[in-house]
């Protein structure tokens, strides 16, 4: 006589007890930037701090030079990838686009960055600046990718210094640097906003993950 079939052990669990230990393995977020005399460095630093916020959010900065290459394997193994350009004649800095074209071959080919999660800021010396292109650029290259892109999601601010996204974006993080040093600029309401985006993104990748 044959015992009862739900007292053997299912095939299946092994893989269940799987995800859940993958659920225990921290969110990895990398932020990719370019920074030319602090501000947008400083911008990012805000980003990160934000998702830090996050439990069990691993974050890790990776400033692009223009000479040395951006380990893409780290990249590969990052859960989301936040980028980070100052608006130079309202397009992306020259650093970051190298860094975006040199990603088309052993990346791109093979969309291995398919299904990760997107996001992006910049930074500017005028309100405007034309800094929507810079966020226009870093999304299609995102989406060229196959990424996720992830919004800032907040309603415009009052234009106020300490407003929470004061400049009134919605592809991304905008922020105004004046002709000072970064400890001064840019103000409190655009680091705010780094922060929030930060906090989503964390956020957004923890679901998705999970």
């Amino acid at each position: 006589m044959r015992p009862p079939d739900h007292g053997r052990p299912r095939r299946d669990r092994p893989a269940t007890r799987l995800d859940g230990e993958r659920n225990l393995v921290p969110t990895k977020i990398s932020i990719v930037f370019e920074s030319a005399y602090g501000h947008t460095e400083r911008v990012a630093r805000h980003v990160a701090k934000g998702a830090r916020e996050i439990t069990g959010t691993d974050v890790e900065l990776i400033e692009v030079d223009g000479e040395s290459d951006v380990d893409l394997d780290a990249l590969t193994a990052s859960d989301a990838i936040i980028f980070g350009s100052p608006t130079y004649n309202g397009a992306l800095g020259w650093k970051m686009k190298r860094f975006f074209e040199s990603t088309t071959k052993p990346i791109w080919s093979e969309l291995k960055w398919a299904g990760k999660v997107a996001a992006g800021f910049t930074n500017s010396g005028t309100a405007s600046g034309d800094k929507l292109g810079t966020l226009i650029t870093q999304a299609l290259f995102a989406a060229q990718h196959g990424m996720v892109w992830v919004n800032l999601d907040l309603l415009p601010g009052s234009g106020e210094d300490a407003d929470l996204n004061r400049l009134g974006g919605w592809l991304g993080v905008m922020a105004q640097s004046d002709d000072a040093p970064p400890e001064e600029t840019p103000p409190e309401g655009d680091l705010k906003t780094a922060r929030h985006l930060g906090r989503r993104v964390a956020e957004t990748t923890a679901k998705l993950r999970a």
